[in-house]
């Protein structure tokens, strides 16, 4: 009897290793391919770009606004001083926190005394390439003045006069344009001297409140023609007469669109920057108003 347990146990210590050894085997086969899957590299994955969905909207780029540039030459239309704004009270006008302006281009000569409201005298002056353009001026004194009138007068150089004609106050404080009528025109490459003078009170011998400075109408270069026609939109043209020098266009043209479309909000800061850019900020949010083309 013993003798069969032994026999036994010795067949199963057998069987036993022939499992065990079977067991390792298995477990190395099934450890190796993870191992190696472990170790070897993937190929590399290049990251696509994802499209931009139909709602996402692209950060927008900054609007360009017209900004005024002197042009290089010529320095001065004109030995004579002008005189942009207008001394705030005179004889039988009444004080205006804003005085009488001219939208002209100015650069600072001297200050006549140190008092307020004492105009600056300078060189006030601008191009233009129209024969007829548009005179743009801030009028602070209203129709309202009993006995008041203004006349506006463009002379040339021997002072002979090219136009002269009454102007209406306006009904309240207001940017106006004046316009040449179809008699009158301005020479390619001459200067002319232009004058606008409110008298407060035209029975009496008063001194006029009054703005002075010259104006020249000149010939594009053929490569701000090319850039001027190639421009889509007026603003483009606006912006490019701006950056040339050729004030009087830039405003005249920014004038009428601000008239038609007075609520729109980018022409209202089209014109403040342009404005501004000749350091006319207290004028730039005034209203506007033009007057009818002379007869």
């Amino acid at each position: 009897m013993f003798k069969s347990i032994y026999a036994f146990i010795l067949v199963a210590s057998s069987n036993m290793k022939w499992m065990l050894t079977i067991a390792l085997i298995l477990s190395s086969v099934t450890y190796y391919p993870t191992k190696v899957t472990g170790q070897t590299k993937q190929p590399a994955t290049t990251k696509q770009p994802v499209p931009p969905s139909k709602g996402r909207t692209l950060p927008q780029q900054p609007i360009s606004r017209p900004v005024f540039i002197l042009p290089k030459a010529p320095t001065s239309l004109s030995p004579i001083s002008g005189r942009r704004a207008g001394m705030g009270s005179r004889d039988n006008c009444p004080a205006v926190p804003t005085p009488l302006t001219a939208l002209v281009p100015f650069q600072e000569e001297q200050k006549v005394g140190e008092q307020r409201n004492k105009s600056i005298i300078g060189i006030v002056e601008g191009l233009t390439t129209s024969e007829r353009p548009t005179f743009w001026f801030y009028i602070p004194y209203t129709k309202d003045l009993s006995n008041s009138n203004a006349e506006f007068s463009v002379q040339d150089s021997a002072e002979n006069d090219v136009y002269r004609n009454a102007i209406a106050l306006p009904s309240k404080p207001s940017v106006i344009g004046i316009s040449f009528p179809s008699t009158a025109s301005l020479e390619v490459d001459k200067t002319y001297r232009w004058y606008l003078k409110v008298y407060c009170n035209k029975e009496a011998a008063s001194i006029p409140v009054y703005v002075e400075g010259d104006i020249k109408r000149v010939n594009l270069d053929s490569r701000v023609i090319q850039q001027i026609e190639a421009a889509n939109e007026p603003r483009q043209k606006i912006i490019i007469y701006a950056e040339k020098g050729i004030w009087f266009d830039a405003l005249n043209m920014l004038a009428q669109i601000r008239i038609s479309n007075y609520r729109d909000a980018s022409v209202e800061e089209d014109w403040q920057s342009l404005l501004r850019s000749i350091n006319l900020d207290n004028i730039a949010t005034m209203p506007l108003i033009k007057l009818p083309n002379p007869e």
